[in-house]
């Protein structure tokens, strides 16, 4: 089964910009929906981006669209996200997640495979 390691978080300025890594071992990133999440303390898990292994189709929620973007790089076996004009409200830990579901999700329970995160922190 594939494992998933995160990383690139750390403290940032509001209006600046991270790049997150997520790399997988154990299994290619093109056989499974991918996708980011998000939990900020006391809140629950947050959909930030889904990418189909199919037709290369992206979500993003009104939240992040815009300043957000997922990207692959199948000969890394590496999934990006590029966060630009970061705002407070985005401090959290992200989380990589995969399915080999059909169906591309929004929903953390439809994921079977996390990584252990990794800490964003939005200064004002």
């Amino acid at each position: 089964q594939v494992q998933l390691v995160e990383s690139g978080g750390g403290l940032v300025q509001a209006g600046g910009s991270l790049r997150l890594s997520c790399t997988a071992s154990g299994g290619l990133l093109s056989n499974y929906h991918m996708a980011w999440f998000r939990q900020a303390p006391g809140k629950e898990r947050e959909f930030v981006t889904t990418r189909s292994r199919i037709t290369g189709a992206i979500l993003y929620p009104d939240s992040v669209k815009d300043r957000f973007a997922v990207s692959v790089d199948n000969a890394k076996n590496t999934m990006y996200l590029q966060l630009d004009s970061l705002i407070p409200d985005d401090t959290a830990v992200y989380f990589c997640a995969a399915t080999e579901s059909e169906i591309l999700s929004r929903t953390p329970s439809n994921y079977n495979y996390w990584g252990q995160g990794t800490q964003v922190t939005v200064s004002s």
